[in-house]
């Protein structure tokens, strides 16, 4: 028996079967008979499967074309096509079967592969195989992989058997007795009335004189996968000068199957190729985590560790990273996932750019879709390939050691003129502080401090004009790797608080603009943006009172009372995240009980003063008063 996980049928017909054949005994060559059990569903399959395999059996026109063709077995769909009927008596040609050639059995050796893998019971299997083995004396090889033998063996039909266990169980009287854990009671009982794996340790003990374990060294198997792209200079050269890349990935995933790590190569080539065909000169660190991430998301779906969807959604490398970086990493099982993935397979391994999207869509659906392999490899181009990077990205991007001298003083001479224009973003300009006054204190840079100071605080006040506020301000300045400025950034950082503030405001005015223009006609898509997006901030401060009054008071009762629900349901969940916003909650109500002084009682009227005391409800919350400003009583007295 040769035992093991992978790589036993490579070892096989590229070791033992052409060892075999190149013996002799008394003059004879030896013969191999090599037949899988996979999916055989009776024993006479297997009998079929010995005959076909015979050549002795054969007519000569079978033979003759075999032999002019290099051709040792008959395909598996070719045999079902062969009239087994030819091969009796007489063949279709005349020539009769050498029976003494037939029936001798000193010169062969039967192969039985994948006996794990058979449909048929393995005690049915082994008692079929002694008789070739104790009756035949044939020399006879059994492949297979014990692990997943005993596996099977155990959990064949085990509801029945759990089910006559506990019926067992019962009628002994043992399965009310507390003293072990039910599971194990009924585990012990299984084992107990149907262990076939003791039958088969009996058989195998009789059946099997030697077992050897099959345990392949995988650097060297990897490096003969490789020589199949021989043909391909300037892809083995790449893989060549990686192949501790791909040992690794390997090793990382943990299941040592060569057939999905030939797949993956082979889904690398055409990546490799179309890559290079359309974007020539793609930066080499680029190429090295395409290999990874291809190899990685192979085995993660393929062996079945993971199931697709896991995925699908990430639609780009910056999801990605967000993912990575999410605070709420461990209440997402998704995210929890991504982040065990990118801390095995690039442990030590360091890439800005991590995921491909036309890679996993590829490897996931067998589809090689050309829109997203453009865009990917566009921001690719535009965000890491330094040769194409604007250089206050280089900078950012990669370490500045890596810029080479006679480049430096043009990257620093663009970044200086970038910030004066306000054409770089305020959190990147901020970054980008910290690098020229570490650069300045090195005197790598005839700047001094002050003068620095004053061109990078004019390029934020610019810059504020086009940039998003920054809600992620912390990781962002965890990626400066230069920590020796602190007291030079001080100043920097205060000023980029205010603007970022300001950011704020005005990402906040014009989200509750956008939202609340939604009353009274576009209801349906208030409530939706509403309880998406303004649950837990103060944005009924950042609009006008007056203006929400007129709006709410054209909105039909039932939203008027829809919305007075919303608005207390929130302040009892998020009291403290919309307390700013209390000022002009205090306007708003006092607007509506100005309306309604002297109002007959009217449906309408009734349910704006029933939304006046949910008011004063989530006012009391918070136990302040204050008079509204003199324009907005003016507004309400005109």
């Amino acid at each position: 028996m040769v035992n093991g996980a992978h790589g036993k049928t490579h070892f096989w017909n590229n070791k033992i079967k052409k060892k075999i054949e190149s013996l002799q005994l008394n003059g004879k060559r030896y013969t191999t008979i090599y037949m899988s059990l996979y999916g055989i569903s009776n024993l006479e399959d297997i009998s079929k499967k010995i005959f076909i395999e015979t050549t002795q059996l054969m007519d000569k026109n079978l033979r003759k074309f075999m032999n002019a063709n290099g051709q040792t077995t008959i395909p598996e769909y070719a045999k079902t096509g062969i009239d087994m009927a030819n091969f009796f008596g007489v063949t279709q040609n005349g020539n009769r079967l050498n029976y003494g050639e037939f029936f001798s059995t000193d010169d062969k050796v039967l192969c039985f592969d994948d006996l794990e893998r058979a449909n048929v019971d393995v005690i049915d299997i082994l008692g079929y195989i002694n008789n070739f083995v104790e009756h035949d004396h044939i020399k006879t090889i059994i492949i297979c992989n014990e692990k997943e033998l005993s596996t099977k063996l155990k959990s064949s039909n085990l509801e029945m058997k759990t089910f006559i266990a506990t019926y067992l169980l019962d009628k002994q009287d043992e399965l009310n007795k507390t003293d072990k854990p039910m599971v194990e009671k009924i585990q012990e009982k299984i084992e107990h009335v149907f262990d076939k794996a003791n039958d088969y340790e009996r058989i195998k003990e009789k059946l099997i004189g030697e077992t050897f374990e099959y345990a392949p060294k995988f650097d060297y198997i990897i490096n003969g996968i490789l020589m199949r792209y021989e043909t391909n200079p300037d892809l083995i050269r790449f893989l060549r000068e990686n192949t501790r890349l791909i040992i690794s990935t390997f090793n990382r995933s943990g299941t040592r199957n060569l057939r999905i790590l030939k797949h993956a190569l082979n889904d690398f080539k055409k990546i490799y190729e179309m890559v290079n065909k359309s974007y020539p000169n793609t930066n080499n660190r680029v190429m090295q985590t395409m290999l990874i991430f291809t190899i990685a998301v192979s085995f993660e779906i393929k062996a079945g560790r993971i199931t697709k969807d896991k995925f699908i959604n990430i639609k780009d490398n910056e999801e990605y990273k967000s993912i990575l970086v999410s605070s709420r990493i461990l209440m997402d099982n998704r995210q929890f996932y991504i982040k065990e993935f990118d801390n095995n397979y690039y442990y030590n391994f360091k890439s800005e750019y991590r995921f491909f999207k036309f890679i996993e869509y590829y490897v996931r659906t067998r589809i090689f879709d050309m829109r997203i392999f453009k865009e990917n490899m566009e921001t690719i181009r535009n965000t890491i390939d330094t040769e194409n990077l604007p250089a206050y990205k280089r900078l950012l991007t990669e370490e500045y050691w890596k810029i080479s001298d006679d480049q430096f003083d043009d990257v620093i001479k663009e970044i200086i003129e970038d910030v004066k224009e306000g054409k770089i973003s305020l959190i990147n300009i901020v970054k980008l502080f910290a690098y020229f006054s570490y650069f300045s204190r090195k005197g790598l840079i005839q700047y001094d401090l002050k003068t620095l100071k004053g061109v990078f605080l004019n390029g934020m006040n610019i810059a504020s004009l086009s940039s998003k506020y920054c809600d992620n301000v912390d990781e962002e300045l965890g990626k400066i790797a230069i920590d020796e400025m602190a007291e030079d950034m001080e100043e920097i950082l205060k000023h980029f608080d205010i603007l970022n503030k300001q950011l704020l405001d005005k990402m906040y005015k014009e989200k509750a603009e956008e939202i609340m223009k939604c009353i009274p006609m576009k209801m349906e898509q208030f409530y939706e943006q509403f309880d998406k997006e303004c649950m837990q901030i103060p944005i009924f401060k950042y609009y006008d009172p007056f203006q929400l009054f007129q709006r709410i008071s054209c909105a039909s009762n039932e939203d008027i009372v829809l919305i007075k629900e919303k608005l207390i349901d929130r302040a009892d969940r998020n009291t403290k995240k919309i307390e700013p916003e209390m000022k002009n909650i205090k306007q708003l109500k006092q607007i509506i009980d100005d309306y309604l002084k002297g109002k007959e009682p009217t449906i309408k009227t009734v349910m704006l003063k029933e939304f006046s005391k949910s008011l004063e409800y989530i006012l009391d919350k918070y136990k302040i008063s204050f008079l509204p400003r003199k324009e907005e009583i003016k507004k309400i007295e005109g």
